[in-house]
């Protein structure tokens, strides 16, 4: 059945780490590989997108202790859960949707979000990475870490099989569900520069999982 997005994370909170590191293929690989790719200044300010318990800036923080973030997710058990991961951290935290949260204008050096956008259609995430685009400094980027349909045909398929799953169970079509649909690399650089970005670049691949680098 689906779940909440928010009530998915609520519910697994105990096993997250676990399963992310465990289960997801080269996690151990890419975590440390996306915090290598955010800004090693001093005082250097990032937003997470769906920062969750913090996995990717556990990295971070190793390479870049004085960093400022800001984290933004649905879930406030694992906020909770990346606090007690990160004490003495220079960390602002915002238990919301990314889709509704305020994210200033001119405020990052760069942005990240780890396996976490692959939930959305290339239409919703235009204006979230228009709001995103318009928060970073000028010369700053985004990290995007997730994986990504490997066809045209497959992005259409988890799609088509959301759109039954709705319609069986007489969800709502307002409400956002923990169930994957992610885009193609093509699509999701499509929705970046629809946004604004000035290029996007593929940095890191393993499988289907890929680190983009989109550039204001």
């Amino acid at each position: 059945m689906l779940e909440r997005m928010s009530d998915f994370f609520e519910n697994r909170i105990d096993s997250y780490d676990e399963h992310m590191m465990t289960n997801i293929e080269s996690a151990r690989e890419f975590y440390p590989f996306t915090a290598s790719c955010l800004p090693m200044e001093a005082d250097a300010s990032v937003l997470d997108l769906g920062c969750g318990t913090g996995l990717e800036l556990r990295e971070y923080f190793k390479l870049n202790p004085s960093a400022e973030v800001m984290g933004i997710d649905l879930s406030e058990k694992m906020l909770k859960r990346l606090v007690e991961a990160l004490p003495g951290k220079k960390i602002s935290l915002t238990c919301e949707s990314y889709f509704d949260a305020p994210f200033g204008i001119n405020i990052f050096d760069a942005a990240v979000s780890v396996e976490s956008l692959h939930h959305f259609t290339k239409e919703k995430k235009i204006p979230l990475y228009k709001k995103l685009y318009d928060a970073l400094k000028d010369g700053g980027y985004f990290i995007l870490t997730d994986y990504f349909a490997l066809s045209d045909d497959e992005e259409k398929m988890h799609q088509s099989e959301l759109e039954k799953l709705i319609l069986t169970e007489g969800a709502s079509t307002d409400e956002t569900y923990h169930y994957d649909t992610p885009l193609t690399v093509a699509h999701e650089t499509e929705a970046l520069l629809a946004a604004g970005f000035s290029s996007v670049e593929i940095i890191g691949k393993w499988g289907a999982t890929h680190t983009l680098r989109a550039r204001k």
